[in-house]
C-alpha cells in the first residue's frame, strides 16, 4: 500500500496540514493556534469516529489522546529550556493524534516517538549548519555550556525556563516546524513509499 492509496486520506491531510504549519513557522517564526488546535482536535474526532464505527480505521480516541500526550511529552524539556515554541509542541500534539487515531495506540505511539527522533537529528543537522554558516560556533558552545548547567543547578522547571527567557534575545531561532515536518513526512513517506 503507498502513501496516495486513497484510504490513507488522512495522512495527506496531515502531511498538507504539517506543510503549512512549517511553511507559517519558517516565514513568521511562529505557528499559529488557528492552525495546530483544530489539528488537534480534528484528530480527536478522527478517533472518535472511528470508534463509532462510521469509518474503518486502526485506532480510536484512546490512541488518539495517547499520540497527543506523547508528542506533548517529547517536546516539553525543549519548550523548557527555550529551544522551541510552544507553537512546534501543538504541531507535534496534531501529528500525535492524527497517527494515533490512523494507525492506532501500539503503531502509533512508535510513529510518533521515530519520527520525533528524525526530526531531531533533522533539526541538529540543520541549526550545526546556521551556526557555522554564522560563524558563530563559539557563542553557541557558550549558550550550550549555560543550558545544560541550568538543568542540574537550577531548583525547578520554571526557573530552567525563567533563564531560557533571558537568553532567548541573544540566540539565532531555528524555525523548528520545518525540521519536525520533513522528520514527520519524511518518515511517513519513508513507511508507506511514494
Amino acid at each position: 500500500m503507498t502513501f496516495f492509496a486513497p484510504q490513507n486520506w488522512p495522512l495527506w491531510f496531515l502531511s498538507v496540514a504539517m506543510v503549512v504549519a512549517a511553511v507559517i513557522d519558517g516565514w513568521k517564526l511562529k505557528v499559529p493556534n488557528w492552525l495546530t488546535f483544530p489539528l488537534i482536535i480534528s484528530g480527536w474526532l478522527l478517533g472518535l469516529i472511528h470508534d463509532c464505527g462510521w469509518l474503518a480505521g486502526a485506532g480510536g480516541i484512546g490512541a488518539s489522546l495517547a499520540g497527543t500526550a506523547l508528542g506533548f511529552a517529547l517536546l516539553l524539556p525543549v519548550y523548557a529550556i527555550g529551544g522551541m515554541g510552544a507553537g512546534d509542541v501543538k504541531m507535534q500534539m496534531g501529528f500525535g493524534a492524527w497517527v494515533g487515531a490512523f494507525f492506532g495506540l501500539s503503531q502509533g505511539l512508535k510513529i510518533v516517538f521515530y519520527a520525533f527522533c528524525a526530526a531531531a537529528l533533522i533539526g541538529g543537522v540543520i541549526a550545526l549548519a546556521m551556526i557555522l554558516l554564522r560563524g558563530q560556533l563559539r557563542r553557541n558552545v557558550q549558550n550550550t555550556r549555560e543550558i545544560v548547567g541550568d538543568w542540574f543547578t537550577a531548583s525547578s522547571l520554571g526557573t530552567v525556563a525563567g533563564k531560557a527567557a533571558e537568553r532567548k534575545p541573544r540566540l539565532h531561532l531555528l524555525p523548528y516546524g520545518i525540521p519536525l515536518c520533513i522528520g514527520f513526512v519524511g518518515y511517513l513517506f519513508f513507511l508507506y513509499g511514494i
